[in-house]
């Protein structure tokens, strides 16, 4: 909802609001801010507020290290967890160049440029996240340690689930910033928890998936506790997924069908087709392939209706709800990125008709198959990456030599 900067500055002083952060991600998709004082609103939303871009890794160096932040005024958010007396709020931000040009680094404007692309075809994509996480005690002086939170499995209740107190904390908060959880429950292994959120566009659905891990990330050390992100905290028990649906839209109805499935089909078809090209950005870790072909976590390019085994799923649902859902997305993915690659993948099957593989119906957690696979490990990834030409006409060559330069960098330090 867009807001006018006189509607905004009524509400701070309202709500008695003290400080504004002012916020946005790096290519990894780490939530960075800055905070300004209230009076200084209506010229940051004039002119923007200038930072050191040469201090976020891929942003700009340091010869040409001003950039400006711009507030986005459609995503102020009140921040629950600060006191009532001097609240806080957070706005999403643009980033660009002096001169007002967009900086081509900047994750969240890649999106909203990838989102308008689709909307002149004709299409709004709605997107829906599935984010699991671990909660982790912590010692005496508040440090994490691995030792689960509890010892519960899948759905299970108190005094087995010891999380429910956490999650409802969690999801009462995000309430409160207009944030609509669609269910919480415990998920497979020890201190694993699941937090489901309802449609949105494509870029809000990013927005509040950020807002999501900061919040999970706050609330559970007010609970002494430390919540997990990695995709395979415990090399015994299950790694957590970032689980992505994807559908599209015209005039507010969906256009994936059961019943009449092409353009589903080759949306499917196209995310398959790229699906090894983009594992680097939508598993970013040496950890995130620890996960990958274990406990539902897919490794072969395959896609089902129900077989949730395989790389994309199509739940049998009714036709308003049909979506494609990306299994092998982990939470430490940059969404902004990840999101763009997928729904660029998609839109490329659409365009091309490309066909899709006959669904596969095996349980590919017993059985070996012939189907390819994702990349096995990082490096892998990496070279797969370099040489895609798809990535290389869906990003631009900053991004990519950023991204790949980083990652190199992780495998020589371990």
């Amino acid at each position: 909802m867009n807001h006018t900067i006189q509607e905004i500055l009524e509400f701070i002083e309202e709500h008695d609001v003290k400080f504004i952060r002012l916020a946005f991600c790096d290519l990894l998709g780490n939530q960075k801010n800055i905070s300004v004082m209230p009076h200084q609103l209506p010229r940051i939303f004039e002119e923007g507020i200038l930072f050191d871009g040469s201090a976020i890794a891929g942003f700009s160096n340091i010869e040409a290290s001003d950039l400006l932040l711009m507030p986005d005024s459609s995503t102020f958010d009140i921040l629950p967890w600060r006191p009532q007396n001097g609240s806080v709020i957070r706005f999403f931000c643009s980033v660009h160049h002096t001169d007002k040009t967009p900086l081509q680094a900047d994750c969240r404007s890649l999106l909203k440029q990838r989102l308008a692309k689709v909307r002149q075809a004709g299409y709004q994509v709605l997107c829906g996240t599935e984010c699991e996480f671990y909660l982790f005690k912590t010692d005496e002086q508040g440090n994490p340690t691995w030792i689960p939170h509890d010892q519960g499995g899948y759905f299970d209740m108190a005094p087995l689930d010891k999380g429910e107190d956490v999650r409802r904390d969690i999801c009462l908060t995000l309430e409160e910033m207009g944030i609509e959880p669609e269910s919480s429950h415990h998920e497979q292994g020890p201190g694993q928890n699941e937090i489901d959120f309802q449609y949105r566009d494509g870029l809000t659905a990013c927005d509040q998936l950020i807002t999501f891990k900061w919040a999970v990330q706050t609330i559970s050390e007010l609970h002494g506790l430390y919540a997990s992100f990695l995709p395979k905290p415990i090399k015994s028990a299950s790694g957590s997924g970032l689980h992505i649906n994807l559908s599209l839209a015209q005039n507010g109805k969906n256009s994936f069908k059961l019943e009449q499935p092409d353009l589903l089909k080759h949306f499917i078809a196209g995310i398959l087709a790229h699906s090894k090209e983009m594992t680097l950005f939508l598993n970013p870790e040496n950890n995130s392939y620890q996960r990958l072909g274990e406990d539902k976590a897919p490794k072969y390019i395959s896609w089902s209706y129900s077989n949730r085994t395989t790389l994309v799923r199509v739940p049998k649902v009714e036709d308003h709800l049909v979506r494609c859902e990306v299994r092998n997305s982990d939470p430490l993915c940059n969404p902004y990125l990840a999101v763009n690659l997928l729904v660029a993948a998609g839109m490329d099957g659409i365009e091309k008709k490309m066909e899709l593989m006959e669904e596969c119906k095996t349980n590919l957690e017993i059985n070996q198959s012939a189907l390819d696979t994702l990349p096995k490990t990082l490096k892998e990834a990496i070279d797969i990456t370099k040489n895609s030409e798809f990535i290389k006409q869906t990003l631009p060559s900053s991004v990519i030599d950023y991204y790949v330069e980083s990652r190199t960098q992780l495998l020589c330090r371990q």
